[in-house]
Order: C-alpha cells, then sequence, then structure tokens
C-alpha cells in the first residue's frame, strides 16, 4: 500500500516539497507519495484525523497554519514544544499525532553554523509570523545574544516577547533607518515572495559585513537579496534552509537519513528557473 504525504499551507503552489520528498522516496524505494494539499483553515482538524486514521503518514505545514494546527495536536516535542510553532506532523507508537518543528534545525544547519563569535553579534528578525519563533530560537540556540524584532502589526511582537523575554522590539516604521545596526538580518515575512509583495524600500544602508538571510526561496532571488548581492553582502537564500528541515522531516517519517546530493540540489534549481 501506497503511503502518502503532504503539505499543507496558504499559498501553496510555490512549495518545492513534493519534488524533494518524491525524490528521496524514489531514491530509497520507499512506496510512497507526496503531494500538495489544498485546505482551508477549518479543515485542520480533518488533517489531524486523517493522520490518527493513517490515511495520511505525515504532514509538513507551512504558513498561516504552523502555530494554528497547535490547538489539535495530542503532543508537541522538542523544538516545536519551546516555539509552539510547528511544521511536521506524525503519529507515534502510542497513536498519538505528534507536532515537530524541522525549521529550528534547518536553519542552524544551513547558515548558523558559519556565524563566527555569535555571542556579539546583533540580529534583527523581521516578521512575527509562523516561521518567526523557530528563527528566534535558532539564534538563541546558537548563542546570538541580542536579538531584535519588528513587523507590520506590532501586537505580534509582543506576542513573541512573552515567549523569548530576552526579545527587542523595533517599530516597523524605523525599520529602514535601524537596518545599519545590525550584523545579521532574517527575512522571516513573506515579503519577496513568488507573485507577493515586496519591501517598499532598498537596504541601502546596512552594514559591509552584514550576513542576510531570506527564509524564501521562491524565487532564488527575491529583491532585496539581489540588491544586497550587488553590494558584495553575504546574503542566503532559503534553499539550504528548506532542504535541511526537509531532511529532518523525510528522517521522524521514514528512519532514513537521505543524502542531499548534487542531483537534488539541480533538480530543485531548475524548477526555480
Amino acid at each position: 500500500m501506497v503511503k502518502k504525504f503532504g503539505i499543507i499551507g496558504n499559498p501553496i503552489k510555490h512549495s518545492l516539497s513534493p519534488v524533494l520528498h518524491n525524490y528521496w522516496f524514489d531514491k530509497y524505494q520507499i512506496n510512497a507519495n507526496y503531494s500538495i494539499i489544498k485546505i482551508d483553515e477549518t479543515e485542520l482538524s480533518q488533517i489531524v484525523k486523517k493522520i490518527k486514521e493513517k490515511d495520511l503518514s505525515g504532514v509538513n505545514i507551512t504558513l498561516p497554519y504552523k502555530q494554528k494546527i497547535v490547538p489539535y495536536l495530542d503532543l508537541l516535542v522538542n523544538d516545536a514544544k519551546i516555539t509552539s510553532s510547528v511544521n511536521t506532523l506524525y503519529l507515534d507508537e502510542k497513536k498519538l499525532v505528534v507536532g515537530e518543528n524541522t525549521d529550528v534545525f534547518g536553519l542552524q544547519a544551513a547558515y548558523l553554523k558559519e556565524v563566527d563569535n555569535a555571542s556579539k553579534k546583533k540580529a534583527l528578525v523581521i516578521g512575527a509570523g509562523g516561521v518567526s519563533p523557530s528563527v528566534l530560537f535558532s539564534l538563541q540556540k546558537s548563542g546570538v545574544k541580542q536579538i531584535f524584532i519588528t513587523n507590520r502589526t506590532m501586537e505580534k511582537c509582543f506576542f513573541m516577547k512573552k515567549k523569548f523575554k530576552y526579545l527587542n522590539i523595533i517599530d516597523w516604521s524605523e525599520l529602514r533607518e535601524e537596518i545599519k545596526h545590525f550584523d545579521i538580518i532574517i527575512n522571516a515575512t513573506s515579503l519577496g515572495l513568488k507573485n507577493g509583495n515586496d519591501f517598499s524600500f532598498d537596504f541601502d544602508n546596512t552594514k559591509e559585513n552584514l550576513i542576510y538571510i531570506d527564509t524564501i526561496y521562491n524565487p532564488l532571488e527575491t529583491r532585496t537579496l539581489k540588491f544586497l548581492k550587488e553590494k558584495n553582502i553575504k546574503v542566503f537564500n532559503g534553499l539550504e534552509m528548506f532542504i535541511y528541515q526537509g531532511q529532518k522531516a523525510f528522517y521522524l517519517w521514514n528512519k532514513v537519513n537521505p543524502e542531499i546530493d548534487q542531483k537534488l540540489v539541480d533538480l530543485l534549481l531548475s524548477k526555480l528557473k
């Protein structure tokens, strides 16, 4: 019997998760299929029910459901417990639907391991939505002491501060001026996403030694990332984070640690051109 996996979110058609996981299913000869599952918020409980009844073997979650799924789950574990942000679901041996977070691992494995003297760095997270708790926690785990956040809706920043007491909040209207103070800037918003809205200004007054990380991977280069790259700023798109978080999710489901080979990377890049 073919095991069924999938991803839920909105918007979701840009997701490369089916390409990633079906490549690995094929490579490791696992009888399974991964697809995009289109649902609205009212159907979240049905997704959990399908996992409980084994109609689905595992599900990934992207914006805007990473936190909205939590009330329907039996158990949060590890990074999901700390962040209250979930991107991977599975059924455990006790028949409980478990929420796990592989985004924290993805961000650390892809980028933050590269940061030298993390404790002396000053970081800014732009956005307080679904992936933001994972970004904040990964910065904390990497040893960054000074962490700031900004968001178009300030209430969301205050909500984040309840969970992460050390957070400093910057008003969205001050973002353009404030970016010059940071060593690490991470875009955790959907600004720059393919066919979506973008930042209304250029990041033209950043530090020369800035590290800029975009959690978006489609397009490979958002307008802001391209602008900074042309200024010789060290930039990273979200593709590596996406691959690493997927690698951990695949392991949670299949107990196989899949290889990230060049053929896979080339395949993903071909889908983004």
